[in-house]
């Protein structure tokens, strides 16, 4: 299930429309103005050009990525008052639009150390829940680069939270390529099934619920995120090959983060990686069918 982040100007249901254009099954967006702590409501008529868009095109499993702003392991209460306020709002905007998947980062600590940032987090993830208490909305926390005080950087981190929420089943996973790979973490090739039963044992594979798919412009272990087109970055083909023929993440939205733009052909970017992720997944279909024979 593959999708993009796609733009929500001049309507939500026009990033639906431009996802359904470049034969996508899925896609995400920022359901406001992500650079902002202020957002109007949403009208009526946006819900339902969103969910008609969605229904129309066949999309059942579509996400939102909050805002950057929100940092909910801040240890200023002013602006962990703001954090929590802008996130419940996130939550109660993906209900009202039918998205099931909203990708938060954990946040960062500020230099009251990990320990204390983890457990913040995880009370301000019950606290929202609590001011959301029939929301259907899965909250994906996002593995990060590790800039930084930023938490999230480690398996262990997303694991922590889930551990010390007193809502689990409320909470998933969302794995980012590039953002997993600046953290040291190496899943190419014939290292990808060590980093998956890795994952199994940290956090359990039924918790990943999104994929983010990136290459990296940055090398293993640099700690900084930097987003590069499929296979042109440090991660290349043998990173993104056993993640497209792993029939455990068939029907995991697969988002991609790439930069936008056309390349030299003039060819919209996100159509030149979709083509390449589904040229890495189909090579397996065809050996396969060969086997099968």
């Amino acid at each position: 299930m593959f999708g993009s982040h796609l733009s929500i100007a001049g309507g939500l249901h026009n990033a639906v429309e431009a996802a359904r254009a470049l034969s996508l099954q899925t896609v995400q967006v920022f359901t406001k103005n992500q650079q902002q702590w202020r957002c109007p409501p949403l009208e009526s008529q946006s819900i339902r050009a969103f969910r008609d868009a969605c229904e129309a095109a066949g999309f059942a499993r579509t996400v939102s990525h909050d805002s950057y702003l929100i940092n909910l392991a801040s240890p200023d209460a002013d602006l962990l008052r703001k954090s929590l306020d802008l996130f419940v709002e996130e939550i109660r905007r993906c209900d009202l639009l039918g998205i099931p998947l909203l990708v938060t980062h954990p946040g960062a600590h500020m230099g009251q150390g990990e320990a204390a940032g983890l457990k913040r987090v995880a009370e301000s993830l019950d606290e929202a829940f609590a001011r959301m208490p029939r929301s259907d909305t899965l909250v994906c926390l996002e593995s990060t680069a590790g800039q930084g005080t930023s938490l999230g950087w480690r398996l262990e981190h997303l694991a922590e939270i889930i551990s010390l929420s007193r809502h689990p089943e409320r909470l998933g996973v969302c794995l980012d390529t590039a953002h997993l790979f600046a953290a040291g973490y190496d899943f190419r090739g014939r290292r990808y099934p060590t980093f998956v039963r890795l994952l199994d044992a940290t956090i359990g594979l039924d918790r990943v619920k999104v994929w983010h798919l990136n290459d990296s412009k940055k090398p293993l272990g640099s700690r900084v995120d930097r987003h590069a087109h499929i296979g042109l970055g440090e991660i290349g083909d043998d990173g993104f090959r056993p993640i497209m023929r792993d029939r455990r993440w068939r029907d995991v939205p697969k988002i991609m983060e790439t930069p936008k733009g056309k390349d030299e052909q003039g060819r919209e970017w996100d159509a030149v990686n979709l083509e390449r992720l589904q040229s890495l997944a189909a090579r397996r279909a065809v050996q396969n069918g060969a086997l099968r024979g």
